[in-house]
């Protein structure tokens, strides 16, 4: 079965921007008092958008010393921890520990293996949001922008020169502080809309078992007198207009 194809960055350039959390509702806790303030807030959720940043490394000899950065958010609000400030290690391993709060992201595979040792600590209820899009016959590797573009038909931005800055610094630019916070943002406000898209795709024809069941044990062969069964009236639904500009089957790039 050919995969479906995401939009690409070309497509998504056509639909109206997503709108990014202003500067106001991007939150760095420094003090005593405001992260405590972020743990209260942040415990009561009962889910989050989540990312990391680490400062990158350009040759074999350097040492991961990464993630530097942990971004959490709503998709009203985002909370960047700088990990080099042991208060914000310690909530970053509480809330990504918290088993009770959700935490979804897209390709969060790397992270589930460096943050444990980053935090001292296992993670906890991560769902990482590429896994739902393969089951709707997606790539591997959909990624924030197309699943922007699919799920909120919206234009998602990333910025090539701050994906690759330091972020081990110990106070981060405005730049990215809003990169950041848009990489935890988009996800918390894919995953609230979620539910509406997944409800709106064709369902799966009826009594076609999982691959790996078929494999493990096929289904008898249909006598050739057996009449087959019918298709269902009227067809599968269709997808939503904005969905529908990208279903022609394809292989998928990684965002």
């Amino acid at each position: 079965m050919s995969r479906l194809k995401p939009p690409t960055k070309e497509q998504s350039q056509l639909l109206p921007p997503f709108q990014a959390l202003p500067d106001a509702a991007i939150v760095v806790p420094v003090t005593e008092a405001e992260f405590a303030q972020a743990r209260t807030e942040l415990l009561a959720q009962s889910a989050l958008g989540f990312d990391t940043e680490s400062k990158p490394l350009f040759h074999v000899a350097q040492v991961d010393t990464g993630p530097h950065v942990v971004q959490l958010a709503t998709p009203q609000r985002a909370w960047i921890l700088q990990l080099h400030h042991p208060q914000a290690l310690a909530l970053a391993r509480e809330v990504l520990g918290h088993p009770g709060i959700c935490k979804v992201g897209f390709g969060l595979d790397n992270d589930q293996s460096s943050l444990p040792r980053r935090l001292g600590a296992e993670l906890a209820h991560i769902v990482d949001l590429d896994r739902v899009f393969k089951r709707h016959g997606y790539g591997a590797s959909t990624g924030v922008r197309a699943a922007v573009a699919l799920v909120l038909g919206q234009n998602f931005q990333k910025s090539k020169k701050q994906s690759t800055s330091n972020w081990s610094l110990p106070r981060l630019s405005e730049g990215q502080l809003r990169y950041a916070a848009n990489d935890a943002h988009g996800p918390a406000v894919v995953y609230a809309a979620l539910p509406a898209w997944e409800a709106a795709q064709p369902v799966a024809a009826p009594g076609r078992a999982p691959r790996a069941a078929r494999a493990a044990a096929p289904a008898p062969a249909m006598p050739a007198s057996a009449p087959r069964p019918a298709a269902p009236a009227g067809g599968v639904e269709r997808r939503p207009r904005v969905a529908a500009l990208f279903q022609a089957p394809s292989r998928k790039s990684a965002d």
